[in-house]
């Protein structure tokens, strides 16, 4: 599989959940919703969970291609210091002594790509460019995951930043379907999320 296809297939993901998120809101000719609110809430949340997943597996396909030896979209192949014979072995390389790579983990995703390739490239500066959204993303990924205080004082600390606004015993869907008031365009907090992954994911893809 190429770096297009790879970033095609995250492009897809995405627009998948667009759909799901769409769906899901559905009305009938009457204005009433299709599905009870709590079916909404579950796959709006599933939705970003899926987007989650396909930022993940984007990041695998990336690193273990470029690692490999294989061109971007573009036709470049980036400087690297590793030579796996193949895909199989350059994902051996990246989890090491461990069970499994920590894609959700950018720290990791950064820190791997300096080891691997010079100057981190193609996946620096993008990365870093999206720090802090990259940190948002666990940690909501984290409050759909696993219910504790922890993970909803971290959900509430990134919604209060984002929303400008207190932020005390918000749940996840009500978050990813606000409003963002740093969009000029009114996207809601999923879509502004989902387009910088989609931008970044491109870069990288293009090398």
């Amino acid at each position: 599989m190429s770096l297009s296809q790879t970033l095609a297939d995250f492009q897809a993901s995405a627009a998948q959940c667009d759909s799901l998120i769409a769906n899901c809101h559905a009305r009938d000719a009457a204005g009433q919703p299709l599905l009870p609110i709590i079916d909404q809430r579950q796959i709006a949340v599933a939705a970003f969970l899926n987007l989650f997943r396909g930022w993940e597996a984007f990041l695998e396909g990336a690193m273990t291609k470029y690692m490999a030896g294989r061109k971007s979209a573009l036709g470049r192949r980036p400087r690297k210091y590793v030579s796996p014979k193949d895909i199989d072995r350059a994902l051996k390389i990246l989890i090491g002594t461990g069970r499994y790579f920590d894609f959700a983990n950018h720290e990791n995703v950064k820190r791997v790509a300096f080891l691997y390739f010079h100057d981190g490239r193609p996946f620096e500066p993008h990365i870093s460019s999206i720090t802090t959204d990259l940190s948002d993303l666990r940690a909501m990924r984290n409050a759909s995951a696993h219910i504790s205080s922890t993970t909803q004082a971290s959900l509430e600390a990134v919604a209060a930043r984002v929303l400008g606004s207190p932020s005390s015993g918000i749940e996840l869907y009500d978050f990813l379907m606000a409003q963002n008031p740093n969009s000029f365009a009114g996207e809601t907090v999923f879509s502004t999320y989902k387009d910088k992954l989609l931008v970044v994911a491109e870069l990288i893809a293009n090398g």
